[in-house]
């Protein structure tokens, strides 16, 4: 395991932010998007065997890569505040599992047949998450007695559903994981390589390429079988490599970043990302006879057509905010970048709290140009929401 050489600048990445930011925005509004009426296909998700992708099919790769750029810079934190590998071994770890555990409440919150409702399961699960993972103040005595209590009441309601549903004959599932759990096997994989590798690029670019060519090798369509092939291939391994792939691109863009965006030559990283983006689409090109464009399936070519996309956005959020000082364009959508844990879990209370509450939309909401600026301002609401709690201190953080 290798400790990186820091970077001397410790400053945080408006980049990052912008781009986390803009992708969780965007999030909630796709997710809130179906079910509406006349509104153009190319919105929604392509179907399974569609070639085709769609504008909500480039929302979670875009997610996947944000959170691959944030591993270098995160670890790299970690260190700078004195932390000893072991010690960030061990942060990494119950990240990635308090990932993946939301991800399986947020897949199994469909309530109970007979029993817990999808509405009260909805909103006893997110009360669960935030005891739990909340942000605790720095305490002592009987204040922090009272805070370990809280978060062990979490612990406990969350228990609680899991024990209750397999009561009631529905067992929890791992199925495709849920958002959070393949967030949280991709961070796993991709911080698992950083440790290793710490800061050399080099090294980095390395294991995104064998990454890539995994995500080629899993997606043959009449691949080999047996066990030397899942060993070659490590399809064994939780997730998918085409999901792996992404959060990769996003470590090798943040390690590019640190290495050639200088204020002397302010246009090299810039350059160099355009270049990739440029590779990237001809990939997809010469990917797309054999396989077709499908998020669903996670195939290649969807692959290299959304890198083909992200490394220059990357390039040009950097000049915009980072080079230009332009950061404060997006401060509106800024908690969606910086309390972005929160942010994703808020829905699963705001659509329960509404359906118990009875509340309702005129029908002119339910289709059309009014409908997608109905899930616009929905996603703005939830977004300054998650603000307004961030300054009173309720922010959940792994």
């Amino acid at each position: 395991m290798e400790n990186p050489t820091l970077p001397q600048q410790a400053r945080r990445i408006a980049a990052v932010d912008v781009f986390r930011a803009l992708t969780m925005f965007l999030m909630l509004f796709v997710n809130d998007i179906p079910g509406l009426r006349d509104v153009p296909h190319w919105l929604f998700h392509a179907r399974a065997d569609e070639d085709m992708m769609g504008f909500s099919d480039t929302i979670f790769p875009a997610f996947l890569f944000c959170m691959g750029m944030a591993v270098p810079l995160a670890v790299q934190a970690r260190y700078r505040k004195g932390d000893s590998p072991l010690q960030v071994v061990a942060h990494l770890f119950w990240r990635t599992l308090a990932l993946i555990v939301m991800g399986l409440f947020t897949l199994n919150a469909g309530g109970v047949e007979g029993g817990l409702t999808y509405e009260w399961f909805s909103v006893l699960m997110v009360i669960g998450f935030f005891l739990t993972w909340a942000i605790y103040p720095k305490a002592t005595g009987g204040r922090r007695l009272l805070y370990t209590a809280m978060k062990a009441a979490g612990i406990a309601l969350l228990l609680f559903l899991v024990i209750y549903r397999d009561a009631h004959g529905t067992p929890f599932e791992t199925g495709w994981w849920g958002i959070l759990g393949l967030i949280g096997w991709t961070y796993a994989v991709c911080a698992v390589i950083y440790l290793f590798t710490g800061d050399n690029l080099r090294l980095n670019t390395i294991a995104w390429l064998v990454v890539v060519l995994l995500s080629v090798l899993n997606h043959m369509h009449e691949p080999p079988s047996g066990f030397a092939w899942q060993m070659l291939t490590l399809s064994f391994i939780p997730g998918d490599w085409t999901l792996h792939a992404l959060g990769m691109s996003g470590v090798v863009a943040t390690l590019l970043m640190q290495r050639y965006a200088t204020p002397e030559r302010p246009g090299r990283f810039a350059a160099i990302l355009c270049a990739l983006g440029a590779v990237m689409l001809i990939l997809a090109l010469l990917c797309h006879p054999h396989w077709i464009i499908s998020k669903i399936q996670a195939t290649p070519t969807w692959l290299f057509y959304c890198l083909a996309m992200y490394f220059p956005l990357f390039a040009l959020f950097y000049w915009l905010t980072d080079t230009r000082g332009k950061a404060s364009w997006f401060r509106l959508i800024k908690p969606a970048g910086t309390a972005t844990l929160t942010c994703y879990i808020l829905p699963y209370l705001w659509y329960p709290l509404e359906s118990l509450l009875g509340v309702h939309y005129p029908a002119v909401l339910d289709a059309g140009v009014p409908g997608l600026l109905k899930s616009l301002a929905f996603a703005l609401v939830i977004v300054l929401l998650t603000g307004a709690l961030g300054r009173i201190k309720i922010k959940l953080k792994i």
